[in-house]
């Protein structure tokens, strides 16, 4: 692995937060192009290993595969936070998929009123307001963050899985 890699591997797990392209750019003195190639070339090198270089839009952050997420809990005996309820994950789950996507949508999706929902989801900082619409009241937009990757172990949104189409 050249040094490009190497330093943008020791400084995202350096980091207690996830990082943005140009944060790394300005760490490294590199351009966008070069730091896009060493992070491709990390990536690469962490297929197999116990870590994944995670990607939200232009954040970046290394964190736990999944399948190593229940030892790495009974080592470190995190505080509980809680399980989702089923009504959260499906709410997850549309903006997931959907966002940027207004409440009117979800509720639409769902046929129930999401406030309590959307408000919990965004308190365990998994979805955010991404925008604002353009329609009456210029009504928030949610989309998912980078904390929703690390609970549901996504490399990036692109690792979703694809949505079943409903026989109807």
């Amino acid at each position: 692995m050249s040094s490009l890699p190497a330093a943008i591997e020791a400084i995202l797990f350096s980091s207690n937060r996830p990082l943005t392209l140009r944060e790394l750019q300005q760490a490294t003195d590199s351009d966008k192009t070069a730091v896009d190639h060493a992070l491709d070339k990390l990536r690469e090198s962490l297929e197999g290993r116990g870590v994944m270089l995670m990607r939200h839009h232009d954040e970046l952050h290394l964190a736990t595969r999944p399948a190593f997420a229940a030892a790495v809990r009974r080592a470190l005996r995190p505080e509980v936070s809680g399980k989702l309820s089923a009504a959260a994950y499906e709410t997850l789950a549309i903006v997931a998929y959907q966002q940027p996507v207004p409440r009117s949508r979800i509720e639409e999706v769902r046929g129930v009123n999401c406030e309590s929902v959307l408000t919990n989801l965004e308190l365990r900082e998994l979805i955010v307001e991404v925008g604002r619409g353009s329609g009456p009241g210029q009504p928030k937009l949610y989309g998912t963050t980078m904390r929703f990757l690390q609970v549901m172990g996504l490399e990036s949104l692109d690792h979703l899985p694809k949505p079943a189409l409903s026989a109807q």
